[in-house]
């Protein structure tokens, strides 16, 4: 007989919040004035919506519930619309607009080019993921993204033997990003990287939807990327380019604050932030302290990637 021994990091199906849940929260939001402009504002403007909610993939569970949406979608960190204030994100996105979008795909490809998000999304299968979310400022949350693997890009441009890395940029738009002009002393836009074997692993995801919807604004709609055994700021919102490149790309944080931030920024109990530890992390909203598990729990998935040498 085959038994299969469930991971650590999964939990029963019945133990996450029913489907019929979070798919009405939305109105019950709406109605109570609970809901951002920003969550609004990207559902109806995307011309995609009929692709949600997209078929759960039960091979990706949690280890606790469910965060409930009005949390997720109304704690961001998205400095592009509030440097410091994250439950102002959402409220600050009305002039953003997501649709149509469009990303430039260029350097070392065979197949470079500008790539229309709507069109996109009618070549690949959209399926919901439920993953574990993990902050550097040591709080976290789990949601359900929906997108697809971020190798099925990859594949498509077909990487030079040359390329090695790829880098993410943020679309730049100071006049419907208010939070540009605050904070003016950062070099945006904002810029990300990965190698290229950590965007092929599995668990990597673009990522358009959430909560069986399109993706809000303030959560980086309409299209960004998901590395979930990561800090939250490696995956870039609201992609507006991709770079693939020989060289280990610079990243935002790493070039503004280097002793605090480094390029691969895996999440690590044992190695604290120079300001505080990682050892626990706060569970939004209710602030529960957990465990950080090493890679955010996805070790047995990326471990293999690293000398543990990494930071």
């Amino acid at each position: 007989m085959l038994i299969r021994i469930p991971k650590r990091w999964e939990m029963p199906e019945r133990e996450a919040a029913p489907e019929s849940a979070w798919m009405n929260r939305r109105e019950i939001l709406k109605s109570a004035g609970l809901v951002g402009a920003g969550t609004l504002l990207g559902a109806e403007k995307d011309a995609s919506a009929s692709l949600y909610p997209a078929k759960r993939n039960p091979a990706y569970k949690l280890d606790r519930p469910i965060t409930e949406e009005w949390a997720a979608t109304g704690y961001n960190n998205f400095y592009e619309f509030h440097p410091t204030d994250k439950q102002a994100v959402k409220d600050l996105t009305g002039k953003f607009k997501p649709m149509p979008w469009s990303f430039e795909v260029k350097g070392l490809v065979n197949k470079p080019g500008s790539f229309d998000l709507d069109a996109l999304l009618k070549k690949v299968t959209l399926e919901e993921r439920l993953y574990r979310f993990r902050c550097v400022e040591a709080w976290s949350m789990a949601v359900p993204w929906t997108g697809f693997p971020m190798a099925e890009l990859v594949k498509m441009v077909d990487p030079k033997p040359t390329a090695r890395f790829m880098r993410f940029v943020t679309v730049y738009r100071p006049d419907e990003m208010p939070g540009i002009k605050m904070a003016s002393w950062y070099k945006w836009p904002y810029y990300e990287g990965l190698r290229i074997d950590e965007a092929m692993n599995p668990l990597a995801m673009f990522v358009t939807g959430l909560y069986g919807k399109p993706l809000p604004i303030q959560n980086g709609a309409p299209f960004r990327a998901i590395v979930p055994w990561k800090y939250g700021y490696k995956s870039a919102k609201s992609i507006a380019t991709i770079e693939f490149t020989a060289k280990q790309p610079g990243t935002f944080w790493n070039d503004s604050q280097p002793a605090e931030y480094g390029f691969y920024s895996n999440v690590n109990p044992d190695k604290p932030h120079p300001r505080w530890s990682q050892a626990s992390e706060k569970v939004i909203p209710t602030m529960e302290r957990r465990p950080t598990l090493p890679y955010n729990g996805y070790a047995e998935e990326v471990s293999s990637l690293y000398t543990g040498k990494e930071n």
